[in-house]
């Protein structure tokens, strides 16, 4: 997520000093991306340098607040008005893990896939138990992302099972593919069956 323009978005509120935006930022995201302060305060001084933000006077208690500024409000209606791609997320490391298992032949492809099964059924538990402690709809709503993109990962860890049940053979004896033929048909058919 872009931290930007998450604090653009809480100025876009009225004017704020950087441990309030810190503290919206984790209550609004139901504190499942905590923000380490030095983040918030370098980020402030990056939109202030792009003229995104601007700061007022110092507070009682020496607090700069910030404001958003027009270029800060056009920027941040830009990004709530365009989409988020596939390509501008960041890498899959499990995805990237298991490719490299199953060209590894010392990997045991499986006990990867189990183990980060168990891993993500725990966290699904967790997520569900936060969910019912919330009361606030953004909190709920990120919460409810990350079960949906949990129980996602369950079924494709699933489908991996399946691929390596029927293929795990002929990777690991042939090395790393040339192609990947042979996996999109037995991919095609698990899909279709979704």
């Amino acid at each position: 997520m872009s931290i930007r323009h998450g604090l653009l978005a809480l100025l876009s509120q009225g004017p704020r000093y950087g441990y309030q935006l810190r503290a919206e930022f984790e209550a609004s995201t139901g504190a499942t991306w905590p923000l380490n302060i030095g983040q918030v305060y370098t980020t402030l001084s990056r939109m202030e340098r792009d003229g995104m933000v601007a700061p007022g006077e110092q507070d009682d208690q020496g607090r700069v607040v910030y404001a958003l500024t027009d270029k800060g409000r056009s920027e941040l209606d830009r990004w709530f008005a365009t989409p988020i791609a596939q390509a501008d997320r960041p890498r899959d490391e499990l995805v990237i893990k298991l490719a490299m298992a199953v060209t590894a032949p010392a990997a045991d492809v499986r006990r990867v896939v189990q183990t980060q099964r168990t891993a993500t059924m725990r966290a699904l538990q967790e997520l569900t138990r936060a969910k019912r402690a919330v009361t606030g709809a953004a909190q709920r709503l990120v919460l409810d992302s990350m079960i949906f993109q949990a129980e996602a990962e369950q079924r494709w860890l699933d489908h991996c099972e399946a691929v390596l049940a029927t293929s795990r053979e002929t990777v690991v004896s042939a090395g790393p593919p040339e192609t990947t033929e042979a996996v999109p048909a037995t991919s095609q058919e698990t899909t279709n069956d979704d």
